[in-house]
């Protein structure tokens, strides 16, 4: 059994899963209810499934990029737990969840979208977003970036390509990219469940998180702004 947590964007997801799928999820789309929530799901899901953190295999968490404040409070409670209850844990990329999350969805047509592109897209400022891309086949066209979208994005990608952009970075960007056939999978939502492919592959190919140094992948430096006035409680130079 193990443990996935998904907190990379304003849901608060936590899904507990087996070799065979996704057995129990509880989820959170209520604004910064991850401190709040995590760990509550997380012991109702245990308790639900009469199971101690010493019984789990590992515990996942999606690593980022995204929020800063959901990514640092979702890795935080990860290795707590990791190291209380001494089981491993994995470090999964939230792009490649998204990916996992939109093709395994029992509509999907693996067919009719064999030379398709994924773009999971997460919310950044302003109209920066966190991207990447994928093939059908699950292999990473382009990595994981931060980048400013404007009308000619994804202009390099040649127009006979469909291309799918997904995620809460999809919506700012459909009024501005020009594309042609290019296409907006509104109904897709983030979630733990997704997280089940690369958690199961990475705990059978042992690929750990070093519970010591393991930090989220925030891609780029927290920025915050602090007026001048307020630092020393005097007015700022002339």
């Amino acid at each position: 059994m193990i443990i996935c947590l998904e907190t990379a964007t304003n849901l608060c997801s936590v899904a507990l899963c087996n070799g065979a799928g996704v057995i129990s999820l509880k989820e959170s789309n209520e604004s910064k209810s991850h401190a709040s929530m995590l760990t509550l799901f997380i012991e109702e899901l245990l308790n639900e499934n009469g199971l101690r953190a010493g019984d789990l295999d590992a515990i996942a968490v999606s690593k980022g990029p995204g929020s800063y404040t959901g990514l640092r409070i979702g890795v935080s409670v990860a290795k707590g737990i990791a190291y209380a209850a001494s089981i491993p844990l994995i470090g999964i990329a939230t792009t490649e969840s998204m990916f996992r999350g939109i093709t395994g969805n029992p509509d999907f047509n693996q067919e009719e979208n064999t030379n398709t592109l994924f773009c999971p897209m997460l919310d950044a400022r302003r109209m920066e977003i966190y991207y990447a891309i994928y093939n059908a086949a699950g292999n990473t066209v382009k990595k994981i970036s931060a980048e400013i979208i404007n009308e000619n994005s994804f202009s390099n990608i040649p127009e006979s390509e469909k291309i799918i952009l997904f995620g809460d970075g999809a919506e700012k960007c459909r009024e501005v990219i020009k594309r042609t056939n290019t296409y907006f999978a509104d109904d897709f939502r983030i979630s733990a469940g997704h997280m089940h492919i690369p958690v199961i592959q990475a705990f059978n190919n042992r690929q750990y998180e070093d519970v010591a140094y393991f930090e989220p992948f925030y891609l780029k430096d927290f920025i915050t702004s602090v007026p001048v006035k307020n630092v020393f409680g005097n007015k700022p130079a002339k």
